[in-house]
């Protein structure tokens, strides 16, 4: 967006994929942003329920945008009806951590000429505004605990596009191969014959901490680092991680997907004989203007980052780089 909306008060009329897209743009510039509409999509329901927007469940009313310094209207064009013949192809792309910026140059020349773009919630939403006009956006959020597209579905929706000719694009928070489930997507594109090529994209395991200050290495504390899912906790049959092991690995941990399940997860670590007093940080909103830190022990971080109001999505950093001295101003 080229406009400079710092400190305004911004409205977007319409609930769809395109105006979560600017919605995300106005957020990165700066603007208080209300959205008025009947419906929206779980995206731009999620940004509301983690407070970032307001949204006004109904039409709008001409007479009440006058108060507004800035109207957006977020409706979709209407679709192109000419599609190419034959098989189109599936372009991966990892959107990075939240900040459109941080979208590699391959991702972006991607997305300026798809055709579809399926996305999710945690994709930077501003960079849709790279899509040509007609492009065909689909939102395929996934909310924890509310309404989610299952992973069947978006693999439907890849190939049945990809079929009917269009060059899609699967746009993503983070790196595909991250928890992201890009290698499903992937085999079941090859599997249906579909063209498909995988661009990386920036892992928040790695961006969030730095935004914050804080380096998953650091010469002298860490020789490595642990990536791990906190999706289901320490003892639930779906749980694959040693939490023992992970404990003397003397490699930094980092968890992602882990805000409901952080408390359990440091209790295990303790368990195996991590000291309670190591250093840990949450990262909310990494990369994103609604970024968030908060900095404690292993035995604390749980409690600390409840009573600050820390929720998903968050990245929690376990180690002695989580309090590096000189870097913890960098909190902003």
């Amino acid at each position: 967006m080229d406009l400079n909306v710092t400190g305004m008060n911004a409205v977007v009329v319409g609930g769809d994929i395109r105006a979560a897209g600017q919605v995300a743009a106005l957020l990165d510039g700066g603007a208080t942003v209300t959205v008025v509409a009947a419906e929206v999509t779980a995206t731009i329901e999620d940004l509301a329920d983690r407070g970032l927007v307001t949204w006004t469940p109904r039409d709008a009313r001409p007479d009440e945008l006058t108060s507004f310094d800035l109207v957006l209207q977020g409706h979709a064009a209407d679709a192109p009806d000419d599609r190419i013949l034959g098989t189109g192809s599936v372009t991966l792309v990892g959107g990075g951590p939240g900040d459109p910026g941080l979208v590699t140059v391959a991702g972006r020349a991607a997305i300026e000429a798809a055709d579809v773009i399926v996305t999710d919630r945690l994709a930077p939403l501003a960079a849709l505004g790279w899509a040509r006009p007609g492009t065909d956006l689909v939102d395929v959020a996934k909310i924890p605990g509310g309404r989610s597209t299952s992973q069947e579905e978006i693999n439907r929706l890849l190939v049945e596009h990809a079929k009917s000719g269009r060059h899609v694009v699967r746009f993503k928070g983070g790196d595909n191969f991250v928890f992201g489930r890009g290698g499903e997507e992937l085999i079941a594109c090859i599997d249906a014959g579909i063209p498909t090529k995988v661009i990386p994209g920036v892992s928040s395991a790695i961006a969030a901490p730095a935004m914050a200050g804080i380096p998953v290495t650091h010469r002298g504390l860490t020789q490595g680092f642990t990536v791990v899912s906190g999706h289901v906790p320490p003892g639930h049959p779906d749980s694959t991680i040693d939490y023992a092991a992970l404990a003397r690995s003397g490699t930094t941990i980092v968890v992602l997907m882990g805000v409901r399940t952080l408390g359990a997860i440091c209790t295990a670590l303790v368990d195996g004989g991590l000291a309670p007093e190591t250093p840990a940080a949450v990262v909310a909103d990494g990369a994103m203007p609604s970024q968030r830190v908060v900095r404690a022990t292993l035995a604390t971080i749980n409690d600390t980052a409840s009573v600050a109001g820390l929720g998903a999505p968050a990245v929690a950093v376990i180690g002695d780089v989580a309090d590096v001295p000189g870097l913890q101003q960098v909190d902003a």
